[in-house]
């Protein structure tokens, strides 16, 4: 007598559908509840999987992706990780180009997964391990210069759907089932915005009155409408000057919270030692929003956020001295 398998045709089919987790330690002296979406547990170790995936099925439905045909992607080693996985499963050469400031453990991953990593030197006033607006601008040239040169398909994380898509059809919907809908706020740490557009888009068409926060390195508070005091800040993914980003949607937005380097890896290391979570600066960022929250207007609420990416990738930096 067989039996029915029950297996995933690829790696691909393991990316999402990650584990909601209370964080009920952290919260112990709060008033109110942390809900954390563990999509470190992706198989690239952040939630960007998601989004190389949505990218990538998008472009192969729509034409824009001809067989065989080289992908090239600015990164700080998150995306690069995602489209490497997938690009390897469906037979696409991938080009990661990426900051020298970023994580070397990025660069060796997706070197390991068969990307070709093309490195950017940092501007010559830049902090090593710190990626400034500027270097980010450096990246966005080569990347530019890579897609032209090879006629390769270019996924811009900025600016295509499939960033807005992956959260909006999944992440978000997601939430709403594992939590049988009881949320009432959403705060996200806004690297190209995808993830916090998506999951307030979804959130707000299921019940309006769930309050969705934008969060951002307090230096480098360029959304809430602040001067960027400090660029080169250690929160890598985000807040790297862009003041506008595509998918933003300001109606979306409940409000903003500011959260420095201190503050990030303090919650960040909470996390690992406390809630047994393994998790990188954003990550980090993101749950101490959510207390900020919880401390303030929104006592005694609901609150859900991300865990983005793995502790893994910030071996090399200060994160874990």
């Amino acid at each position: 007598m067989s039996r029915e398998e029950n297996l995933n045709p690829s790696i691909i089919e393991a990316i999402g559908s990650t584990p909601l987790v209370e964080l009920s330690r952290l919260t112990k002296n709060i008033d109110g509840r942390i809900l954390a979406k563990l999509d470190y547990l992706n198989p690239g170790f952040s939630k960007k999987d998601r989004v190389a995936r949505q990218i990538i099925e998008d472009a192969e439905n729509n034409g824009e992706l001809s067989a065989g045909q080289t992908v090239v992607e600015l990164t700080s080693g998150n995306t690069g990780t995602g489209l490497a996985i997938v690009c390897a499963v469906k037979g696409y050469p991938f080009v990661a180009v990426m900051s020298k400031g970023n994580s070397t453990e990025r660069a060796r991953m997706m070197t390991a997964l068969g990307a070709e990593v093309v490195l950017v030197d940092q501007l010559h006033n830049s902090i090593p391990g710190q990626v400034s607006g500027g270097d980010l601008e450096l990246v966005e040239a080569q990347a530019k210069e890579l897609t032209d040169k090879r006629k390769a398909f270019r996924a811009d994380q900025f600016v295509l759907a499939g960033n807005f898509r992956a959260h909006y059809l999944h992440t978000g919907p997601e939430c709403l089932q594992q939590s049988k809908e009881r949320i009432q706020a959403f705060c996200d740490f806004a690297g190209t915005g995808g993830t916090f557009a998506g999951c307030a888009a979804a959130f707000k068409e299921h019940d309006q009155s769930i309050k969705c926060f934008v969060v951002e390195p307090r230096d480098a508070a360029i959304l809430a409408g602040n001067v960027v005091s400090n660029p080169a800040h250690r929160i890598q993914g985000g807040g790297y000057s862009k003041a506008k980003l595509h998918y933003l949607n300001p109606e979306h937005i409940d409000g903003f919270i500011g959260i420095s380097d201190e503050e990030a890896t303090e919650t960040a290391r909470a996390l690992a030692q406390q809630e047994g979570i393994f998790a990188g600066f954003s990550s980090g960022a993101n749950v101490a929003a959510a207390m900020q929250l919880l401390a303030g207007p929104l006592k005694g609420q609901t609150v859900v956020t991300l865990i983005n990416d793995s502790g893994l990738k910030y071996l090399s930096t200060d994160l874990w001295e």
